[in-house]
């Protein structure tokens, strides 16, 4: 069964990567753990809070690999506890973020069970660029042939 593109517009030139990336998102957990916030810190500023009572900094990692921004966390077996009952969660997870080109992640942090992840979205510049045409010369540069050049003193 052929696949149909929103981006499959003639207009749409050279957005196939916004395809792709929405492709990674809809393959991304879809599970809810950890519960996370996205907030606007800034004008450019971004951040994520992830919920992750119980997890050291040992436990977790952050990577940036080709524009997603992945979070790993992963807990010890604690040997010789037995639970009584654990509504602590203590699985493994991975929640994976798309960012947008240019987004650059600033800092990380663990607090309180809260782990922040702070990012800037640098402010595009704005570019005019004049491009020249190519062809046939103009109708100012061109030199009528047949033409008598005019004599000093006319």
């Amino acid at each position: 069964m052929a696949r149909i593109s929103m981006f499959n517009s003639p207009l749409l030139l050279g957005f196939d990567h916004f395809e792709r990336a929405l492709d990674r998102v809809q393959k991304a957990q879809s599970d809810g753990y950890p519960p996370y916030n996205i907030e606007q810190t800034s004008d450019s500023g971004l951040r994520i809070t992830l919920a992750v009572a119980g997890f050291t900094m040992d436990d977790l990692e952050i990577h940036l690999e080709n524009n997603q921004l992945v979070v790993r966390g992963r807990q010890a077996e604690e040997d010789g506890r037995v639970y009584l009952h654990r509504g602590i969660a203590a699985r493994q997870f991975q929640r994976t973020f798309v960012l947008a080109e240019g987004i650059q992640v600033d800092s990380a942090e663990l607090d309180n069970g809260l782990l922040h992840i702070d990012l800037q979205r640098p402010l595009p510049e704005t570019t005019v660029k004049t491009i020249p045409i190519k062809g046939a010369r103009r109708k100012a540069d061109t030199i009528d042939v047949d033409a008598e050049p005019a004599e000093a003193g006319e």
